[in-house]
């Protein structure tokens, strides 16, 4: 499963009082609106960026950026590299204290971990973030996914397992904004008919488990279960990754069934 960054999500147009007609003003004219694309410039792929690279990336001043880059570095939230930047230590220290987050991961990871041992294959935990999966947690054997997903990742509801069976259990209106947002093919396989969609969802809400078939990547399939909390709110979904010439479904299905109801249980304790 290839996890193709979306890293630069659309910043909320939230009203603010004191603006003509409610109307939110540009973003980029906030010291916030600058130092979030300078952030964002980073890729999973990047050790470190120049300052031209980060000037042709967020598209700000070169003089602006020069000057909150210095900010950061103090902060923490970059460091130096000789000449370039990084992302800081803080960043990933400040990151870790997001509780919600933090305690899903926790509950999970014991399931995930007897889920890997009995089916060998690489195993995910997602959340929903806007119209993503996000990915908390991802353990692998010797021979599972190694560098095609990522914690953190992120990969559109409608074309994987976890972001199927988050879809059959959220409200429909979500299931309207993945539609009208557009149904974009990442394989020949990705099903980009709204109405197939709607039909695979309605299934998977029926029989509690998701799959998809190289709808991300050719040769690799996946199937995912929902993950609920306290009060029977959605809380995620756990998946099972392998090539698809080795995923068994049958056997797979059991295993995956328990672990998800496992983690169930414990969210509805812990959260």
């Amino acid at each position: 499963m290839t996890v193709v960054p979306i890293d630069r999500a659309p910043i909320p147009s939230s009203p603010v009082s004191g603006s003509p007609n409610g109307a939110c003003p540009d973003p980029m004219n906030s010291v916030l609106g600058k130092v979030r694309p300078i952030l964002e410039a980073f890729s999973v792929d990047d050790d470190s960026l120049s300052l031209a690279d980060l000037v042709r990336r967020t598209g700000v001043a070169k003089a602006t950026v020069h000057r909150l880059c210095q900010e950061l570095v103090v902060w923490g939230l970059l460091e130096r590299a000789d000449c370039n930047y990084r992302l800081g230590l803080r960043l990933f220290e400040i990151g870790q204290r997001v509780h919600r987050q933090r305690i899903l991961r926790e509950v999970a990871q014991p399931y995930m971990e007897d889920l890997l041992l009995a089916t060998h294959e690489t195993i995910h935990f997602a959340i929903h973030d806007g119209l993503d999966v996000v990915y908390l947690e991802k353990i692998l054997a010797h021979r599972g996914l190694s560098e095609e997903s990522r914690v953190a990742g992120r990969l559109p509801l409608y074309c994987t397992a976890t972001g199927k069976a988050i879809l059959a259990f959220s409200p429909p209106t979500l299931f309207g904004e993945v539609v009208r947002n557009g149904l974009k093919p990442f394989t020949r396989h990705t099903i980009t008919s709204p109405g197939r969609l709607r039909g695979q969802v309605e299934r998977i809400r029926e029989q509690g488990i998701a799959t998809e078939a190289e709808e991300v990547r050719l040769g690799y399939m996946s199937m995912a279960v929902p993950v609920f909390g306290r009060q029977d709110a959605l809380a995620g979904a756990l998946s099972i990754t392998a090539p698809t010439y080795r995923m068994d479904a049958v056997a797979h299905t059991g295993a995956l069934r328990t672990a998800g109801l496992g983690i169930s249980r414990s969210l509805r304790s812990a959260l």
